[in-house]
């Protein structure tokens, strides 16, 4: 199993939502995060006086998924948050060794389930 999390636009959730939900992905965890990369923060405006607006509100959404279907989240993922513009995201993927259902004791693949 693999954990993947996505740091995206705000404005491109709902769509990668239904994406993921067309692949038959339900199970998701998802956190208002703010972050920085290459852009640097943005210039905003209040009532005529600019300011720098250092950290840009993101979402993080996390799921568990089996390797198998990997690939084809990663490229839902790409297809609904990409913009071709800095500041779309980034997609991390790690190992995942073992998952337990708190409720039920089940593990692994069922617990994911």
């Amino acid at each position: 199993m693999k954990k993947i999390e996505a740091i995206i636009r705000p404005e491109a959730f709902q769509h990668l939502r239904e994406g993921l939900s067309a692949v038959g992905i339900s199970g998701l965890t998802v956190s208002e995060a703010a972050g920085c990369g290459k852009q640097k923060g943005k210039q905003g405006i209040f009532r005529g006086t600019t300011f720098e607006i250092q950290l840009v509100p993101k979402v993080k959404v996390e799921m568990i998924v089996e390797e198998e279907k990997l690939d084809e989240i990663i490229d839902v993922i790409m297809s609904h948050c990409s913009t071709n513009t800095v500041g779309d995201g980034k997609i991390f993927i790690y190992p995942v060794e073992d998952v337990i259902r708190i409720r039920s004791g089940e593990r692994g693949r069922e617990a994911v389930l």
